[in-house]
């Protein structure tokens, strides 16, 4: 078992020396990551052209169908359940979840997201009043 996948268990080094030994696992398994990204990855060019999902503003699961998610939430619970669905999605993403699932980047750039919708619906808000 990797040390990344020890650390998101309940298995955390206690001491300093643990905490030393367990960063020095981790960036040998790192490195030999990168080499064999180096030395077995495809080569690029294959994939020229092709476009990854942007899994934060438009992740395809969310986006199936006729509506986005996201709008739908709104037109059934109107903007303040939606600003309580965003402020808890937001929680979410900046909770225990940042670093147990998923990449912590994307995971805070969907917090951004929450939280910019939950702007974007609070000044319809202040709008419509």
């Amino acid at each position: 078992m990797g040390k990344w996948v020890r650390i998101m268990s309940d298995e955390k080094p206690e001491t300093k020396k643990d905490w030393d030994s367990f960063f020095k696992e981790a960036a040998e398994e790192a490195l030999e990551g990168l080499k064999y990204l180096k030395d077995e990855a495809l080569d690029l060019k294959e994939f020229k052209g092709t476009i990854a999902p942007d899994m934060v503003n438009r992740p395809p699961h969310y986006n199936y169908g006729e509506i986005e998610t996201i709008d739908y939430i709104i037109d059934v619970l109107d903007n303040g359940g939606a600003l309580d669905y965003c402020q808890g999605n937001v929680i979410k993403y900046t909770g225990t979840r940042m670093f147990t699932k998923g990449d912590p980047v994307e995971n805070a750039k969907k917090a951004i997201w929450y939280l910019n919708k939950m702007i974007e619906l609070l000044e319809k808000n202040k709008e419509s009043s």
